[in-house]
This record gives C-alpha cells, structure tokens and sequence, in this order.
C-alpha cells in the first residue's frame, strides 16, 4: 500500500518483554508482511537467547530483515540503520508486501521516521584526544567538566556513561557547540513514509514483572552457556555485543567472579531500569497512532487485530 507520503509501513513499538515481537509475528503472517528489526542488539548475530533474536520458526513464520547481521565488534550508529532500513522498507514495498518495522530502540525509530540532526563530523585527532582523556581521569570527572560547558547535556547522562559523555564532550570540542544545540534541530527522515504506529505499554509493575520472567526463562533456554562460549571464543567482554541486558553479569558468572543468584538479581534490575528508560522515551517522544496498555498475549490478537487492520485500511 502506498500514500501521497510513501510507502504505508506498519510500526510496532516499545519497551523490552511487553510482546510487541509475538504481536508483530502474527501481524505479519496475517498481513503478508516482511518485519524489520529496529532493536540493536538484535542487530548482533552472537548471543540469540540473551538478545532475544527470532528463532528459525519465527523466520519461517514471516521473514526478518536486519537481524544478526553484525559481529560482535561492529558499531552501528542510528542514522546507519536508519539508511538499511529505508532500503528494505523500500525493496519490501516495491514486491507487494507489507513492511513492518518491530522494536524497541528510540534513536532508530526517530532516525527513520523524523531524521537526525546534521552534526558535524569529528576529526580523528579529537577522537582520540578524547578517549585518551577519558582514561586519564575516568567518565565521572569528565561528567563535571562537560557539565560546567554543556549543562543540558550533562544532566541527562550518567556519571558512568563513558560512551554518551565522550560523544558529547568530542561535539562540543570539535564544534565549539553542545550536542544539545545540535540535536534540537529537526533532521531529513531516512524515509518519506506513511507511518501507522502501534505503541505496546503496559503498566509499569505488569512490565517489570515481564522482565523478571524473561530473564529467567532466558537462563533456562541457556543464556549463560551463550555467553560462555563467546568469551571463550576470544571476544572481549568489552565489545559492543556485550551491551545485551543481563550479558555483563553473566559475563562475570563465566569468569567465577558473581555467583549466579546475584548476577540474575542484577541483570534483572538493569533490565526493569532500561524497561523503564525506554517507557519515558516512548510516552514523550514517540507519537501512537494506537497504544496497547497491556503486555501482548496470544490470547489477545482476536481483540487487537481490528485496531491494527483499520490503521492500515485509513
């Protein structure tokens, strides 16, 4: 189906463990559509059970695209993905098919729907100056300094977030303006669409409690095995695949360093934490077309494809 504005492309977002990709599989069967990963983690082709990557069955339900298709080392940046993904929307709507953009990560969605702020490029020279400053006095100090320069910026990150503080302290270096400056300008979306976006929020405590279970049912299908056989393959618990929720502790369990109990006491406070950073996100900045207030159970469909189908059918 096509608009005046492009291609119509179904949306399905939201927080991790809510049942948006089950929500998505059935729509996609019914619908003959083609889903597209907009989870980065899910980008990762290490660690399936831990990321909760789709299984061959659900690929042999509908098919995926941008799943599993980055070592364990590679970076991706949003405006990247946003690019491979407008090409696949494109190529799944010049067959005939439905594209069906799945996921959770924000940046992603808002770097294909609305476009990126235009920053400029940062020399390599600054690159490196900043990352040798950054291990010289460690991402806390380097937090006050960019606070006392950017103030907008330092007060939404962590002390601890070496990567966002750096990206922001080598802008401001390189530019002589806060990334702030730069991100408050409206970007190009990656692609001229007509968007139908369907929200999965539940309330917070049914979401938290999703969490816990997962996590749980991850170890029991063998998360903690995954992420042994790729330390011992030589992958540093360092590289970006290790963002995963919950693989850093378990990383630590491999190493006999956290027993298991407290790992997964851990893992799955980090996870309720970015549960709840991603609910924030979407509630400000994500406009639905139509918001499920409930996690997505199978025993739901009959109840929530009508909705689906009138957004596409509008």
């Amino acid at each position: 189906m096509t608009s005046a504005a492009g291609p119509r492309v179904l949306v399905i977002a939201g927080p991790t463990a809510t049942g948006k990709s089950a929500l998505a599989l059935r729509a996609a069967e019914a619908l003959n559509g083609v889903i597209v990963n907009a989870d980065s983690i899910q980008c990762y082709r290490d660690l399936p059970i831990l990321t909760a990557r789709p299984t061959p069955q659900d690929e042999a339900t509908a098919p995926h695209r941008l799943t599993g298709f980055l070592g364990p080392e590679d970076k991706l940046s949003a405006a990247q993905w946003a690019a491979q993904a407008a090409a696949e929307i494109a190529a799944i709507a010049g067959a005939g098919r439905l594209p069906m953009v799945v996921g959770g990560t924000g940046f992603y969605l808002k770097a294909l729907m609305e476009g990126l702020s235009d920053i400029p490029a940062v020399p390599d020279e600054i690159r490196t100056e900043t990352q040798t400053l950054i291990g010289d006095i460690g991402a806390p100090e380097l937090h006050r300094r960019l606070a006392v320069r950017d103030p907008a910026t330092a007060a939404k990150l962590k002390p601890g977030d070496s990567q966002r503080i750096a990206r922001a302290w080598e802008v401001l270096e390189a530019t002589d303006t806060p990334i702030s400056v730069w991100q408050s300008q409206p970007g190009t979306p990656a692609l001229a669409a007509d968007y139908q976006t369907v929200l999965v929020q539940p309330d917070r405590d049914t979401l938290y409690a999703a969490c816990d279970r997962r996590f749980l049912a991850m170890l029991q299908a063998g998360a903690l095995d995954e992420v042994k056989a790729l330390l011992a393959s030589g992958v540093s618990p360092t590289a970006p695949v290790f963002r995963a929720l919950g693989a850093a502790e378990l990383a630590q369990t491999a190493r006999g360093e956290l027993a298991l109990a407290q790992a997964t006491t851990l893992a799955q406070a980090a996870t309720r934490q970015y549960a709840k950073r991603q609910s924030t996100w979407f509630r400000h900045q994500f406009h639905a077309n139509s918001t499920i207030e409930t996690k997505f159970l199978e025993s739901l469909w009959d109840e929530f494809f009508p909705e689906i189908r009138r957004l596409l059918l509008t």
